[in-house]
């Protein structure tokens, strides 16, 4: 039987949604999460609640476009538990707009959260995979980069630099020590819409949402499926959607 106990895991963007429940099922299969975001009551509380029902889980405040608090996270997770044997990139934002719109700051914004902070992450744990000799990289990406669709260029090309980026890391990692995963969801029932600033495209992205969005745990568990696989297997890549969605 494959299984997650003793995995010490490391999650950004954990105050909700995917990050959120990925914290809490790693936790339940025996995994010791350290639950990382900007919003320190909300991990803080997540965590408290993963440890009263018999888990291992520590929170720490990060911003994820700070490069020294990615560093934070890691030492944190290496003080507390010895070691980190995951690190999952799951912080990210879509304020996402036709590009005739012009929100420059929009696309500054995607670009040093989805893709700067995944960046981050890397350079934070990739000292500490090769000092321990192994560690396993996965990181939330999206299936927009799969099919790009009106108001979603920057949004994609931020997730699929992301995408690129996973590719070189597991050509340069043959050696065994550093394994990859790329896990794109679909639609799914989170808070990302919050982010969006035109007001059309967020309500649309809600009404799509909810009409077809799966929950977060389905997510979670493709990372689970990635993160107990042997030492020997690398899941690559991941596509999670509900069967409803073209």
């Amino acid at each position: 039987m494959l299984s997650l106990d003793g995995k010490i895991v490391a999650i950004t963007g954990a105050s909700g949604g995917i990050g959120e429940a990925t914290a809490r099922l790693l936790a339940q299969r025996g995994a010791a999460v350290v639950l990382s975001a900007r919003r320190s009551e909300r991990i803080d509380a997540i965590a408290q609640d993963i440890r009263e029902q018999g888990g291992r889980a520590t929170a720490c405040v990060v911003d994820v476009t700070k490069a020294e608090d990615l560093r934070r996270l890691v030492s944190t997770t290496i003080g507390e538990y010895g070691r980190i044997d995951v690190l999952v990139n799951n912080a990210g934002i879509a304020p996402i707009s036709p590009l005739a719109d012009l929100d420059t700051e929009g696309w500054s914004a995607m670009i040093d959260v989805n893709l700067r902070g995944t960046l981050n992450g890397i350079a934070a744990a990739l000292p500490a995979f090769r000092e321990q000799g192994s560690g396993h990289l996965v990181s939330i990406v999206s299936v927009a980069g799969l099919t790009v669709s009106p108001s979603m260029a920057v949004y994609a090309a931020t997730k699929n630099a992301v995408r690129t980026v996973h590719e070189g890391l597991r050509k340069e990692s043959t050696d065994g020590v550093v394994r990859t995963t790329a896990i794109s969801p679909g639609y799914i029932r989170t808070d990302l819409a919050d982010s969006m600033a035109d007001p059309h495209v967020r309500e649309l992205t809600r009404k799509n949402m909810d009409a077809m969005g799966i929950p977060p745990a389905a997510v979670a568990r493709a990372v689970a499926f990635a993160v107990e696989q042997p030492a020997d297997v690398e899941i690559g890549e991941i596509n999670v959607r509900p069967t409803v969605q073209a």
